[in-house]
This record gives C-alpha cells, sequence and structure tokens, in this order.
C-alpha cells in the first residue's frame, strides 16, 4: 500500500536523481553539490514532513528524504531517543 503523500511531493520527476547518490563513486563536493540541490527541492515539497516521518519509521538508509541526508536523520532519531 502506497502513502498518499508521495503523489504530491515536489521529488517526483526528473530530477530524483539528485536525492540518491550515484552507482559510481562521487567525490565530496560533488555528494554536497548534490545534496544541496535535493534539499532545495525539500525546501519548496508541501509534503516534506510526511516524508521525513516516513523515512524515519522506516529507518531509510540512504538518499535525502524531508530534506535531511541519512547522517542527518540519524542524528535526528537519536535527539529524540534521548
Amino acid at each position: 500500500m502506497g502513502e498518499g503523500w508521495q503523489a504530491r511531493a515536489a521529488c517526483k520527476g526528473p530530477h530524483t536523481t539528485a536525492f540518491f547518490p550515484p552507482a559510481h563513486a562521487e567525490r565530496k563536493e560533488e555528494k554536497l553539490a548534490r545534496e544541496q540541490r535535493a534539499k532545495a527541492i525539500c525546501g519548496t515539497c508541501p509534503v516534506r514532513r510526511d516524508c521525513l516521518e516516513y523515512a524515519l519509521r522506516i529507518r531509510e538508509p540512504h538518499g535525502i528524504w524531508g530534506g535531511l541526508n541519512e547522517t542527518e536523520r540519524k542524528q535526528l532519531v537519536e535527539r529524540r531517543a534521548g
């Protein structure tokens, strides 16, 4: 069963590649630039909070979700827990 908010997500479309690392290795500067592009899209998204809560709930290990990368989501979970 799908999540209804996903249909309204700003990340849908040709720019979805910004949200996940490429199959090849990327340099640190490339990763930072890609994540910055993805986070800018998240900043305009009407369902950003739903997306983030979904990623936290399923413990999504990859990509930008709700404007946060993997490390940022892990830190948020740790802050909430403790």
